[in-house]
């Protein structure tokens, strides 16, 4: 681990990009994915008011709830669009233009939030949610493009987990700011739905400093000097000329090759088992669970004794326990390597989920049965954080060539937003029906998405796009080579057979 941080604290350049692209990056995914809880029963109470000052009518509850519900999932449906024209903006204008231009769609939707107030208008936190989804689901691809392209090979595993982390960090920065002590009040929460427009004037002032993507500079602009600038900058003036040469390797591959679309990806069999991993990781990554433990933490520590008016204290524990966890895997992800961490997450997370099952069938039967869930919760983000959350996102960026990255990114970023909405519709239905047991269902995902990665993924750790394919050759062609094996023997066994009884 020693040896990693030297050879990081080395490059200065890439650990400004690391910060200055998660400010505004994903950072702005996890701080909207969490920020709605603390003033929820203020918009509620705006939504009524408006009604009634505008149009003389007072909403009945569940009319407010579908209002409140569809400014919530809206962010999902921005998010999707955004995915989508991710991958055309990303090849048209560069990883670093698209972070920047992006900037400018959070600024417009953080002033519509803090005039939401005063305007007495609650579209306009709609209209907001909406932007700010479009920007997240632009930076969640440009931003792990641009950082798994500038770091170093040796470094692309630990750098890449900083994407998760500042996820977890903008997750946790939306809790702590949502308390009443500090902008979670009557008066101040319109300064919290416009925190975003902060974190991207940070990224707007500060990103023009940093160099575009070398990769990008070479590939797809054709520019070998740029790029060796680029390099120069960011890794100093260390020898780079392995890096340059699988590049220019990559480069005479793709030499005839443009960058693919999404259906020419899904149509394209060279590359079908990467698409299939990362439909297999992407899927499991909204559907494991994760949200179904966050919203029962709080049941849990209401039987544990913990008073009203404390939980949300204890909920920063959880947001704080899935932060350290995170930046615990950036330290050991290069010595660990990224299969093992995946499989060993997955692991972990399904036997957790069977014995949170358990603990919360038996919570009103057993007096300590509730501190033994609680615990149960801390372990599950644990295994969370510390495998799947960090190891999954950069996956695109690793497992594609060059002029498939777009649209892998494309179809990434895609499964994973119609699985926050789905999940968002679907979800409150089935802890209605199943209660607890609705863990059973994460449970198949979690074990299922497991056992591809211990049977079909190989290790990318210092791996190119290109070597990884060889290794996913290797795999599968020793698995169908086994298969045909195991055919020709059923097949003789079946003529012996057949002579005996003749």
């Amino acid at each position: 681990m020693a040896q990693y941080l030297t050879l990081l604290l080395e490059c200065p350049v890439v650990i400004a990009a690391i910060f200055v692209a998660g400010i505004g990056g994903t950072f702005q995914y996890g701080f909207s994915v969490s920020v709605m809880t603390s003033p929820s029963a203020f918009i509620k109470e705006l939504v009524n008011k408006t009604c009634l000052q505008r149009y003389n009518v007072s909403l009945e509850q569940w009319q407010v709830s579908l209002i409140w519900s569809f400014t919530v999932s809206i962010f999902c449906i921005g998010g999707l669009l955004g995915s989508l024209v991710a991958g055309p903006l990303i090849t048209k204008f560069g990883r670093k233009q698209c972070l920047l231009l992006n900037n400018f769609v959070a600024i417009i939707a953080a002033v519509l939030m803090l005039l939401s107030q005063t305007a007495m208008s609650f579209e306009m936190i709609m209209v907001g949610r909406f932007l700010y989804g479009i920007n997240s689901g632009v930076s969640l691809s440009a931003h792990t493009m641009y950082l798994v392209e500038c770091a170093p090979k040796r470094l692309r595993g630990m750098v890449g987990v900083t994407i998760a982390t500042f996820i977890s960090l903008g997750k946790f920065c939306g809790q702590l700011l949502g308390i009443s002590e500090l902008l979670g009040t009557q008066e101040r929460w319109p300064w919290l739905l416009g925190f975003n427009g902060f974190t991207a004037l940070v990224q707007l002032s500060t990103l023009p400093f940093l160099p575009e993507s070398p990769k990008f500079l070479l590939l797809d602009r054709g520019n070998r000097q740029a790029c060796e600038k680029a390099l120069r900058r960011l890794w100093g003036n260390k020898d780079f000329s392995t890096e340059m040469e699988e590049m220019l390797e990559e480069k005479a591959e793709l030499q005839s090759v443009r960058n693919h679309s999404v259906m020419e990806l899904f149509q394209n069999k060279t590359v079908r088992w990467q698409l299939l991993t990362i439909i297999v990781t992407f899927t499991t990554l909204q559907l494991c669970g994760i949200n179904a433990v966050y919203f029962y933490s709080f049941d849990v520590f209401r039987a544990a004794g913990i008073q009203e008016d404390q939980l949300r204290y204890t909920a920063l524990g959880t947001g704080l326990c899935e932060l350290a966890t995170s930046v615990a895997c950036f330290m050991i992800v290069e010595n660990t390597g990224k299969k093992v961490l995946l499989l060993r997450g997955y692991v972990g997370m399904s036997a957790t989920l069977i014995l949170l099952t358990v603990t919360l069938y038996l919570q009103t039967q057993v007096s300590w049965m509730p501190y033994c869930s609680m615990v149960l919760i801390f372990i599950f983000i644990f295994f969370f954080a510390s495998g799947p959350a960090g190891v999954t996102a950069p996956l695109p960026g690793e497992l594609f060539t060059q002029s498939f990255k777009s649209a892998g990114y494309t179809i990434a970023c895609t499964l994973n937003w119609t699985g926050l909405f789905v999940l968002g519709m679907v979800f409150p239905i089935l802890v209605a029906n199943l209660k607890y047991f609705c863990f059973l269902i994460f449970l198949f995902f979690c074990a299922g998405c497991g056992l591809y990665v211990r049977l079909y993924f190989p290790e990318t750790k210092n791996r190119t796009a290109l070597e990884i394919a060889a290794e996913f050759e290797k795999i599968h062609s020793k698995s169908e080579k086994s298969q045909r094996i195991s055919d020709t023997e059923q097949k003789l066994n079946g003529i012996k057979t057949y002579k005996t009884k003749f």
